[in-house]
């Protein structure tokens, strides 16, 4: 088994029924992203993405706020050098790596679910928007951070939140850096349900997580394959794609227990999806 990334000091992860938690757990900086969060974020995604103990990833936070977003030391010169040609090349790099994380959450080989309470600011939004499925309370709120303080949001906002919701919408949230509230987000499809309380947020979202745990992990991965395809490619381009997924996992197996678990009123019985090992061993 692959062992969890230890020890973490901005999240909490933990396991159970198959269901992964990750809670973000520093409160008292409003769990800004600042380079620890960051390398830990990274290397528990690469944990779960190898591991089959989960077959669906819960986000929560601790706090007033989801996440601030973006730590201001994150900008600072050592990491963001403008003064040279030079300087400015390796802010690609650094930008992409920071890309790449959450590029990570959006293909995890399981759905991921974001339970948001609070402020969802800056780095967050981009955070969400890679995720499945997103909840809230009814006091949080979204705001692209980044115009505000004399920046273009570089991290996935700008990419995937106009496959959310409207461009329109978009652009005005972009332009202005207003906040977006719960109701609105809902109106918009940006959150699936609001709820009155994190406590009624958080059993929300693991139990549609605890639900999802319960279909073969095999088919939900096709399921997320060829959604993430079709968002992207044209409908002719992903019903060959769909054919091609469908070839490779289909299992009568599979289908026989679905069927027999709902006529016995039970929970069917899948195999976990294969645990990943790269050519080192890890």
């Amino acid at each position: 088994m692959n062992k969890p990334p230890s020890p973490l000091t901005c999240f909490s992860l933990t396991v159970s029924e198959h269901v992964a938690h990750l809670v973000l757990n520093k409160p008292e900086v409003m769990n800004t992203m600042h380079p620890t969060f960051w390398r830990e974020l990274d290397a528990v995604l690469d944990h779960l993405h190898k591991d089959n103990a989960a077959r669906v990833l819960v986000i929560s936070s601790t706090g007033k706020h989801f996440s601030a977003g973006m730590a201001l030391e994150t900008f600072s010169g050592a990491l963001m050098d403008d003064q040279s040609p030079e300087g400015r090349a390796a802010m690609f790099d650094l930008i992409s790596a920071l890309q790449s994380t959450f590029t990570k959450l959006e293909t995890l080989r399981i759905p991921v679910i974001a339970a948001i309470q609070g402020g969802c600011i800056g780095g967050a939004v981009d955070m969400v928007t890679a995720c499945c499925i997103r909840y809230a309370t009814t006091d949080a709120f979204f705001c692209i951070q980044e115009i505000n303080i004399g920046m273009v949001a570089d991290v996935g906002t700008l990419q995937r939140l106009p496959k959310l919701v409207p461009l329109a919408v978009v652009k005005e949230l972009a332009y202005t850096g207003r906040r977006l509230g719960a109701q609105k987000a809902l109106g918009y499809g940006l959150v699936n349900e609001v709820f009155d309380s994190p406590e009624a947020l958080l059993a929300a979202a693991m139990q549609c997580a605890k639900e999802i745990a319960t279909k073969p992990p095999v088919a939900v991965w096709g399921t997320k394959q060829v959604i993430h395809y079709a968002r992207d490619h044209s409908v002719d381009d992903a019903l060959k794609q769909m054919g091609w997924v469908q070839g490779v996992i289909w299992s009568n197996r599979h289908v026989r227990e679905s069927v027999m678990a709902m006529k016995e009123k039970r929970t069917g019985e899948f195999p976990a999806l294969t645990e990943l090992r790269d050519f080192t061993g890890a």
